[in-house]
């Protein structure tokens, strides 16, 4: 028997934050208040809410030194504002599937212990998002949890693209290329749909995620072809601090001149490369492009992440055979008019033309009418992906 008025509560956890929306379900999923808590680990941790009344509205610094503490710092001020038994259920982005899990399910022991398994494939997010379902369920033992992988929408890419040049045995281990931001590009094929209608939705589409974890796919007849992430999020394009792909042989070099062992490694691709790198300044793009005609470090880093993605929609144009659809989103592609144009600048041998002033509006369509290509900035949505996926699952709806 569905429940009466279900609310349901999304949350997204990140290396270091956790963002949540709660929703009402009826005729169609109404946000009632969305936030989060920045900064987990830092002394200036803050937590912010936003809510349709003004009155909910702030923003204050928390004492949040780990996850743990983050989300009970986020419980407890979520039962003094809404009661204690108002969830119907609570949605999770969990980062990584590994090779089990291929759709989104309600959480059992025996998935929280695979997910502990596979914490080795992500160890900058799993443990974090284990410990946000685990509080939960302390918390509200007999509350639904389901868990939506950021790994499903790429999990049936053809097998050629799935394969890792490594020795064949790695694979039965699970090692492949398995992709993320699953949850944004679902989101954004369904929104391609809608705005112009299902034959562009099938056809041959270029989804460009770029924030400070950025990553783009190729999609066919509404199915992921390629992905630019890889076994990790730290493959592909260069990120806010993540490296993108590098020569392997870095880490042999650097352990021989440098005594980089694997753990050092590891956390210099993840947290000290990408933009913050190679400016030595800040891994944010809106720091960058301020700074880059007085820093010529801060232009490099910009030149560096536009040129790069620039290549990976080349390639991913090559094994689409074509172009249709070019979706550019997430912070860096809803919002900076000039990264779209440096990105697109040269890519007219595509059918790719960009039409200026609606370009420097953030307009929806960024294409010329004249464009072979239709180029569009849509606004990601992830919470309400996870939304939307729990009411499937759960029957809500």
């Amino acid at each position: 028997m569905k429940p009466a008025n279900p609310r349901i509560l999304t949350i997204n956890g990140g290396s270091s934050s956790i963002k949540f929306a709660l929703f009402g379900v009826g005729e169609s999923l109404q946000r009632i208040i969305e936030g989060g808590i920045e900064r987990i680990g830092f002394p200036d941790a803050t937590l912010s809410v936003k809510g349709v009344n003004l009155s909910d509205n702030f923003s204050r610094i928390v004492a949040a030194p780990d996850h743990k503490a983050g989300v009970d710092v986020l419980m407890d001020w979520f039962e003094k504002w809404d009661g204690r038994n108002s969830l119907t259920a609570v949605g999770h982005r969990v980062v990584h599937g590994g090779p089990k899990y291929s759709k989104p399910q309600r959480i059992t022991a025996e998935m929280l212990e695979d997910l502990h398994k596979f914490s080795s494939f992500d160890p900058e997010h799993m443990p974090e998002e284990i410990q946000l379902i685990e509080a939960f369920l302390r918390r509200f033992p007999n509350l639904p949890q389901v868990a939506c992988f950021d790994t499903a929408f790429h999990h049936d890419l053809p097998r050629v693209a799935k394969m890792l040049p490594i020795p064949r045995h790695y694979e039965a281990q699970g090692v492949r290329r398995y992709g993320f931001h699953g949850l944004s590009y679902e989101f954004l094929m369904g929104e391609l749909a809608r705005l112009e209608g299902s034959k562009a939705a099938q056809g041959r589409v270029i989804l460009a995620h770029l924030g400070s974890g950025a990553s783009l796919a190729a999609v066919h007849n509404g199915k992921s072809m390629d992905t630019s992430m890889s076994f990790t999020p730290t493959a592909g394009v260069p990120m806010g601090t993540r490296s993108g792909d590098l020569d392997p042989g870095l880490v042999w070099y650097l352990s021989c001149t440098e005594r980089l062992d694997a753990k050092k490694f590891n956390e210099m691709v993840n947290f000290q490369s990408g933009l913050l790198g190679i400016s030595e300044t800040s891994s944010d793009m809106h720091d960058l492009l301020k700074n880059e005609t007085t820093d010529v470090r801060a232009a490099e880093a910009v030149a560096l992440f536009c040129y790069q993605v620039k290549k990976w929609i080349g390639a991913f144009a090559a094994a689409l055979g074509g172009l249709d659809t070019l979706v550019f989103s997430a912070g860096i592609g809803e919002n900076s008019s000039l990264v779209r144009s440096t990105i697109c600048e040269g890519l007219g041998f595509l059918g790719i033309e960009l039409e200026d002033k609606q370009n420097l509006a953030n307009a929806g369509m960024i294409s010329t009418a004249t464009s072979r290509v239709s180029v569009r900035v849509i606004r990601t949505d992830e919470e309400w992906m996870i939304a939307k996926t729990l009411c499937r699952v759960l029957e809500l709806e």
